[in-house]
């Protein structure tokens, strides 16, 4: 009750002093305050001038943390003070916060840490180390954590001899917040009566332990001693003596005991001999004896006070080797030979390792090599090396090698190897070897056709090692199995195991195999490329992965393949594919593939490669090609035989017919007008009608018939047709053409006597566009013959309606030239003669159908196959005769 009316004091005072000076907002008491774990807090909050008269400690609100207090634990001392009580407080430690809330709005004013915790427990425990002329340490244990600050103060007393602590006996003290405190040099005299306690003391309290005494001898602790030398004794095998210096710093007249610590660099466990001394002794030596011959030790040393209970640190390590003795054991001797070059030469490596004896044989000076021919000793050839490799030359015989090594005592027995001939061809003995490995061994093993063989070399390197002299090897007896640690292998790497048999002093040929110790999936995967497209399929090639990217065996590819907008699709082959034909594709798609290479650890794809399937294959363009390319040879060798051929040709296909203008069957008097007016046109009865409106109608008969009985006609009356020439017009029976305009018919009278008697000399009668159709045709000439004679009037009036036909129409007229002298026969136009049917229309006048008939004009005789006889196709030309 009292410390509460305390507290209000200061704090009315801190207000005035606050008012007055005006030199705090706010304040709170008391700040950072330490109090004992579930006690009561109570605190203070003070305004400030600059908040008053509009603010009073009735807006004070308090926060714990960043929980609000409860109004019920404030209290309003006055104006500017507000005060707040807080039950069991159990933080290590919290922030209490003061506010100040106006207009609905919280403003910080002011805020302490609040620490909780326990008073100090009695400390105990406590020990002391001393340094001689260094320091002295004491260490003690405070017991339960405070949580607050605790300091702790260690007291050196004197006690009497009745074990007494004297009153004011206290020599010293030093002060820590630790566990721990030193008396420095030289406030350490040196005293068996000393006592030491220590303080410990916080805000809530304090603790003092008792006065522990403690004998200065029995908490000495050295300095490490110093090795001075290691020798060995020249003539005297397994034994070492050492000598040290004892520390300088150390209670004097005092005993000490001395331990040797000394191990060999082979073996992981060590040795102690213990020496007793005194400190007036400055330097100590020992023998030490039962050493391994030629083994290398190393040696340390440390000491005590009989007294005390504390060991000085080991001294610094030093080595020394043992006398040496000749080796007692052979080298382990292996040997890689490379292929024989071509002339019969050949590189031997010869490798080598010191057996893992115990003891083992010293400090190796160098080794002898020694190697002669099988068959000629005399030739030896000796090689010194101070390294445990060496490459010997030799030529196709067979060769006996031997490596001893060699020391300061002796040589070891020698280790021999025969290399054998180039011709020689080593048995086969191994029939199988398989590896497999455990959780902490490798293990390959192997099955040997000859039981007698008991002796074997297992030999192993990583695959893409190309030094034959970083290879590994082990001689194996009287087992088909062989065991190695994991460890000595390397994960995700190829080895190449090998296992050689022994027989005598031979190698037969060796078994090999891969393995790996561990794998994982292929660090990288194949790249995929296209070759042979097609429209339906492709072939999908890749290389293999390189082999430090395989990091196990490849068990198969799988070659993934989608197109485009579709679904992805897959295909997988073995490892010793390196391409595949992918069929059933869709063609002129375009697809997306990549290939995985899996191991047994897992898989890995390679980038992806697009490709797009062709529209057609090889095949159909060849199908395509082979018609287009034949039809164009064989037009353009059409085209070229017509080019060359085209007289031929036309001769066969389109040959020369007589031209109807050309003819000379009837030649017209020399002083009469030549412009074929008998051609154009004919009178009847005052009228003129042309040839153009002249309708020609072929008979009904076949043409076959038809020309037959036209040329047996022909032939039966030539002489009559020749007769009737040579008698001239008057011999000539006239005949009667009735012309009609229009589609009227034409009657010919006796049709049958004209067909026989008609000659080839005959003039044509065309109409008018089968004159202009046959314009281009010419008759074989003739010679000329003599003109038909013709009546005057006749002649006459045809010249002159010719003449007046010609000048009003300008139609083309048919000249009549003289034929060639000299021309042959031309079979065509046999085969053209052809007989006209001129029918009389029935519409005609009756006079004109029984007009008596007149004489007709006397024609040249027809011989057949005559020389320069002219001809007529009467399939083309109609008959015409004067009335």
């Amino acid at each position: 009750m009292f410390s509460c009316w305390i507290w209000m004091f200061i704090l009315l005072c801190g207000s005035s002093v606050a008012d007055e000076n005006s030199i705090r907002d706010a304040d709170i008491f008391p700040s950072s305050p330490e109090i004992e774990r579930g006690s009561t807090l109570k605190l203070f909050c003070v305004l400030g001038k600059h908040y008053t008269p509009q603010r009073n400690a009735s807006h004070i609100i308090w926060k714990l943390n960043r929980e609000l207090i409860a109004q019920e634990n404030y209290n309003i001392v006055n104006e500017t003070v507000s005060s707040v009580i807080i039950h069991n407080f159990t933080y290590n430690k919290a922030h209490v916060k003061c506010f100040i809330k106006y207009l609905g709005k919280e403003q910080l004013l002011v805020h302490t840490e609040v620490k909780s915790g326990f008073p100090p427990d009695t400390p105990g425990n406590i020990s002391c180390i001393y340094y001689f002329n260094v320091e002295l340490t004491c260490n003690w244990t405070s017991g339960r954590e405070t949580n607050l600050t605790t300091i702790y103060t260690l007291y050196r007393k004197i006690k009497n001899k009745q074990g007494l602590i004297m009153p004011d006996s206290e020599l010293s003290s030093c002060r820590s917040k630790t566990e721990s405190c030193s008396f420095r040099h030289p406030n350490t005299p040196f005293s068996n009566s000393f006592c030491f306690q220590v303080k410990a003391q916080n805000v809530l309290g304090e603790a003092s332990s008792e006065c522990v005494p403690i004998a200065m001898e029995n908490i000495e602790k050295f300095e490490p001693p110093e090795i001075l030398s290691i020798k060995k004794v020249a003539g005297i095998k397994q034994l070492l003596t050492v000598t040290w210096k004892i520390p300088e710093d150390i209670i004097p007249a005092q005993y000490l005991n001395c331990q040797v610590r000394y191990r060999n660099l082979y073996s992981n466990s060590s040795e102690i001999d213990t020496v007793a001394v005194t400190s007036e002794e400055k330097v100590v030596s020992l023998n030490l004896t039962g050493l391994w011959d030629s083994t290398e030790y190393s040696v340390d040393v440390r000491c005590i006070g009989v007294e005390s209970k504390f060991w000085s640190e080991w001294s610094r390590e030093k080595t020394a080797s043992t006398e040496e003795k000749a080796p007692s054991e052979k080298v382990d001797l292996w040997r890689i030979i490379e292929f024989s070059h071509p002339a019969g030469n050949r590189s031997v490596h010869l490798i080598w390792k010191l057996l893992s004896n115990i003891p083992p044989p010293g400090r190796i000076l160098g080794y002898k090599i020694q190697y002669f021919p099988e068959n000629n000793a005399a030739l030896q050839m000796t090689n010194i090396t101070a390294n445990k490799k060496i490459v010997l030359p030799l030529n196709e015989e067979a060769y006996i090698i031997s490596v001893t090594a060699y020391n300061s005592a002796g040589s070891s027995p020698a280790a021999i190897l025969r290399i054998p001939s180039t011709d020689e061809k080593p048995p086969e003995i191994i029939e199988t070897v398989r590896t497999y490995t455990t959780n902490e061994e490798m293990i390959v093993e192997w099955i040997s056709s000859e039981p007698e063989v008991t002796e074997y070399v297992v030999e192993w390197y990583e695959e893409l090692e190309t030094d034959p002299f970083i290879r590994s090897w082990q001689y194996i007896s009287n087992s088909t199995k062989w065991k190695a640690n994991k460890k000595i292998f390397k994960p995700f790497v190829c080895y190449n195991m090998s296992v050689y048999p022994l027989y005598g002093n031979k190698v037969a040929a060796p078994y090999s195999i891969q393995a790996y110790v561990q794998e994982k999936e292929p660090s990288e995967g194949p790249v995929a490329d296209t070759d042979v497209l097609g429209k339906n399929e492709v072939v999908i090639k890749w290389e293999e992965i390189s082999k430090d990217k395989r990091n196990g065996f490849i068990t198969n590819y799988t070659i993934f393949y989608k197109p485009e907008g579709g679904k992805e699709l897959n295909e997988m082959v073995n490892s010793d594919v390196l391409h595949h034909r992918l069929t059933s594709l869709q063609a002129n798609t375009q697809y997306t593939v990549h290939i995985m290479a899996s191991n047994r650890a897992g898989g890995t794809s390679g980038e992806p490669k697009t490709f797009k399937t062709l529209k057609f294959n090889k095949e159909d363009i060849i199908f395509i090609a082979i018609p287009v390319g034949l039809s164009m040879f064989f037009l353009l060798g059409l085209w070229i035989t017509c080019i060359l051929k085209k007289h031929t040709f036309k001769k066969v296909c389109w040959p020369d017919i007589p031209n109807p203008a050309g003819s000379v069957a009837v030649e017209w008097p020399l002083d009469a007008p030549m412009n074929n007016s008998f051609l154009k046109g004919v009178t009847y009865e005052d009228k003129t009608v042309g040839l153009e409106d002249v309708s020609v109608l072929e008979d009904c008969f076949p043409e076959e018939d038809h020309e037959g009985l036209l040329l047996m006609n022909c032939e039966k009356h030539v002489s009559e047709c020749t007769d009737s020439n040579v008698n001239g017009v008057q011999n000539i029976s006239e005949h009667k053409i009735t012309l009609l305009n229009g589609n009227k018919k034409i009657l010919y009278n006796e049709e049958h006597e004209v067909a026989k008697c008609l000659s080839p000399s005959m003039p044509y009668v065309i109409t008018g566009e089968d004159f202009r159709s046959q314009m281009h045709s010419a008759l074989i000439p003739a010679k000329k013959i003599q003109p038909i004679e013709m009546l005057e009037d006749d002649l006459r009036e045809t010249q002159q309606i010719s003449v007046k036909n010609e000048k009003s129409d300008n139609e083309e007229a048919l000249k009549l030239e003289d034929f060639s002298e000299k021309t042959l026969f031309n079979p065509y136009l046999r085969n053209s003669v052809k007989t006209r049917e001129f029918l009389i229309s029935e519409n005609l006048p009756e006079h004109s159908k029984n007009e008596p008939k007149k004489q007709p004009t006397v024609l040249p005789a027809f011989q057949q196959n005559a020389v320069g006889q002219s001809y007529i196709t009467l399939d083309i030309v109609g008959l015409a005769t004067a009335h």
